[in-house]
């Protein structure tokens, strides 16, 4: 004689359902999101040509081919700043990047 489940033992497998169904959307996303960041590596943020890397007074930038953008990995800014700390490029330079620099960001 088969025993019918109690209502306990339902709600145990249906919310061991909805946990596994759950991990498996979390996984989903997470691939996703990380096909996602691998297609704009070495791309423009603003035009989207693949950029390349250029030598700048000693320093690698990436620079876009198309719209001619640079652009500066953590740290850059600070090393060809620290080149050419005179002149009035270089103190536009600096005033941008101590207002980039003082403004929060979202980890602070």
């Amino acid at each position: 004689m088969s025993e019918k489940p109690s209502r306990n033992e339902e709600e145990y497998f249906v919310r061991q359902e909805a946990e596994r169904v759950e991990k498996m959307r979390e996984s989903a996303v997470r691939e996703r999101t990380a096909a996602e960041r691998k297609t704009h590596i070495m791309k423009c943020p603003k035009c989207g040509a693949d950029l390349r890397h250029e030598d700048m007074h000693g320093i690698q930038v990436d620079q876009c081919p198309e719209c001619h953008g640079i652009w500066f990995d953590q740290g850059e800014t600070e090393q060809l700043l620290a080149r050419h700390d005179s002149g009035g490029v270089g103190k536009i330079f600096q005033a941008i990047f101590r207002g980039v620099k003082a403004k929060p960001t979202a980890e602070e």
